[in-house]
């Protein structure tokens, strides 16, 4: 095992193993898979191995009809297809497959989750936004929150999150953009996030009777703290927005990101090494932007944040016409080592602020 390599395990699994558990991956399966892992180039296939153990838990209890065990662990087994490919770019085919397996497993269960998942598609640039929309039990024509993954998050990790609104009254539309999950191979990260929230806001018009879309807000995780504020810029049917853990101008928080993070950039802005993702992330400011957010926006931050510094968030609220800090001192990334503090807080505001039944 190289230094190089060792370290890059380490890295993964100290920066970003209280996000996925957060997310639903077993705290055990984490940590049988670290062990297991000396060398990064093994990272996805051990990921992928788990994932398949899961999967077979989920075919049996099928054939047994136990839908609820079968649920769970579809789920599980999407969790980990994504965890293993997540900021691995060692084989790019393993890396495609691992991305197809998380769509169709994650695809078996929604049905049947609690509410249950359905998927939409969007049209989009002579493609598809798609997305998985939930709606509460029991309310009538609720308001939407959308929900924008970052960097390397995609629409199937999201569901923890999904239930933190869905309890409170909002239905939930989690989505792929540009250079995320299924988008990733089709478009490279953009930074006017109007261009597809837009489009999606249309198709939601035109198909959707049983949503109330005068009441729309969005949430957007570390990068999406960026792409949603943009959107809300010029797309004024946002009426909240919540920017978790995004920055403020990333070309300023480059020197200091990891090296998966900015090998992230570079597969995802399709780059050809990182000096060109560095000139890409220029574009991803919010700089000259904020002054037209004129809705409520709701800023978190981790005091701790590793990838993104707790004054870029200050920025944020310093320019925002409406906004508000909530700011967590002993917070990481995301704030995902205390998601009990700020996910019932972030929902609570977008319930208040869309008028959910809660």
């Amino acid at each position: 095992m190289t230094t190089e390599t060792g370290d890059r395990v380490q890295l993964a699994a100290g920066h970003w193993k209280p996000r996925f558990v957060a997310n639903g991956i077993d705290a055990n399966d984490f940590d049988r898979v670290l062990a297991a892992t000396t060398a990064w180039r093994d990272w996805a296939p051990n990921w992928k191995r788990v994932g398949d153990e899961h999967r077979a838990i989920a075919d049996d209890a099928e054939q047994s009809g136990h839908t609820v065990t079968a649920t769970d662990a579809y789920q599980r087994a999407a969790w980990c297809y994504h965890l293993g490919k997540f900021l691995w770019f060692e084989e790019r085919a393993l890396h495609d497959e691992l991305r197809e397996r998380t769509v169709a497993t994650y695809t078996r269960a929604l049905p049947r989750l609690d509410p249950p998942g359905r998927r939409i598609e969007a049209p989009f640039e002579g493609a598809v936004i798609p997305g998985i929309l939930r709606a509460p039990r029991g309310v009538s024509r609720p308001p939407l929150a959308i929900l924008v993954p970052g960097l390397d998050s995609v629409k199937e990790e999201l569901y923890a999150m999904e239930n933190d609104f869905l309890r409170r009254g909002l239905a939930t539309l989690t989505i792929d953009g540009p250079g995320q999950g299924e988008n990733a191979p089709r478009f490279p990260i953009r930074a006017d996030w109007s261009t597809v929230i837009t489009p999606l806001l249309d198709h939601l018009a035109a198909s959707e009777r049983g949503l109330d879309l005068g009441s729309i807000g969005l949430m957007g995780i570390s990068m999406g703290g960026i792409y949603g504020p943009r959107a809300a810029a010029k797309e004024k049917r946002l009426r909240a927005i919540v920017a978790l853990a995004g920055p403020y101008d990333l070309s300023e928080c480059w020197p200091a990101l990891n090296p998966l993070t900015k090998g992230g950039y570079v597969f995802y802005t399709k780059s050809r090494d990182e000096a060109e993702a560095f000139e890409r992330s220029r574009s991803l400011t919010l700089r000259g932007v904020l002054k037209d957010v004129t809705c409520p926006l709701l800023v978190i931050h981790g005091g701790q944040d590793r990838l993104f510094p707790p004054e870029q968030a200050e920025r944020i609220v310093r320019e925002a016409p409406n906004a508000t800090l909530l700011l967590y001192p002993e917070g990481n990334h995301v704030c995902n080592n205390i998601p009990y503090k700020y996910r019932p807080a972030m929902a609570d505001w977008m319930a208040e602020q869309l008028g959910a039944a809660r």
